[in-house]
């Protein structure tokens, strides 16, 4: 019989090191309620190759950030895209988690609490102009229903692994419509080697409806039309402003965005896109307040044992004492 269960937390190595930048303040959270619970949290720096062995060798659970391991005793763990919200997975995490084989009804959504959620979210992101990333605060205009283009870094291996068309391919193939509007495309703020800017810039001087820019996505948003992206945050945040979205990659968000799989078929998604109207405050919803776990809520601990459960994992083994309150 196994015997009493820990949490194992793999987090980053920097953040374990005397002096280093402290872990995401979610793990602190759950390690503080877990303990407080009377749980045992045992924390070890965060070896991609090393993790099948580490979680084999043992009976307890474990929790990987940034993980892309499958095992009934793991979830992977990341950032949903926007702060508070974040995956804890049996398949990994983002592009990765198991959102993305889930169906999507939204009928099945209760009105009142989607309206009220999407509210909340907006005037929380939209309202204070803030993103996962810092953004300018100076306002900036563009010309109304253009054309939004968020790049990514295609340095990032997960980018890399995900994309269906290459950001050069997906920028010229958008160049190759025959759309009169303007296309307002902003490279990603920490794009290590600056190659997305380069062939913006390079494109800008080649067309007249190219417009690079820095500023606040939010500015953009206010007068877009579309976003296309790979499979950026921002296709979420466009959708508080009730743009809608092409992705260009895998993502799980894919319920509420057209997906286009070639440079031939862009064409064909932006239109569908703009043709259709969509449950974005209801998509939220479901993404967000059902699927991923809330850092700030005041029973984090509890919606991820409840995840923990759902792997069909025996939390009683934790031997946690019940909650306050």
């Amino acid at each position: 019989m196994p015997g009493r269960a820990h949490l194992v937390l793999h987090l980053p190595a920097a953040s374990l090191r005397a002096g280093g930048e402290p872990p995401s303040p979610v793990y602190l959270r759950v390690i503080a309620d877990f303990t407080a619970r009377g749980g045992i949290v045992k924390t070890v720096p965060h070896i991609r190759d090393m993790v099948a062995e580490e979680v084999a060798a043992d009976t307890h659970f474990h929790l990987v950030n940034h993980g892309d391991g499958h095992h009934p005793r793991l979830l992977n763990v990341g950032l949903a895209y926007v702060y508070p919200f974040w995956h804890f997975d049996p398949l990994g995490f983002r592009a990765a988690s198991s959102i993305g084989a889930m169906p999507f009804h939204a009928s099945r959504m209760d009105g009142a609490a989607t309206q009220a959620f999407f509210a909340r979210l907006r005037k929380r992101l939209v309202g204070n102009r803030v993103s996962r990333y810092e953004q300018p605060r100076d306002r900036a205009d563009f010309p109304a229903g253009c054309v939004a283009v968020f790049l990514q870094s295609e340095a990032h291996r997960g980018l890399r692994e995900t994309c269906y068309l290459t950001q050069d391919a997906m920028l010229r193939a958008l160049l190759a419509r025959p759309d009169p509007r303007p296309i307002v495309i902003k490279p990603h703020p920490l794009e290590p080697d600056g190659r997305g800017r380069a062939l913006a810039i390079a494109l800008a001087a080649q067309d007249a409806r190219v417009i690079v820019t820095d500023a606040n996505l939010h500015d953009i948003l206010d007068h877009a039309a579309v976003t296309v992206t790979i499979n950026s945050a921002v296709g979420l945040e466009s959708m508080l402003h009730r743009v809608p979205v092409v992705l260009c990659g895998q993502a799980d968000f894919h319920h509420c965005a057209v997906t286009v799989r070639s440079p031939g078929a862009l064409d064909a998604g932006i239109a569908a896109a703009e043709a259709r109207a969509w449950p974005f405050a209801r998509y939220l919803y479901w993404y967000f307040g059902l699927n991923c776990v809330n850092a700030g809520a005041p029973d984090l601990l509890d919606s991820v044992l409840a995840r923990i459960a759902a792997t069909g994992f025996d939390t009683g083994r934790f031997a946690l004492a019940p909650a306050a309150g």
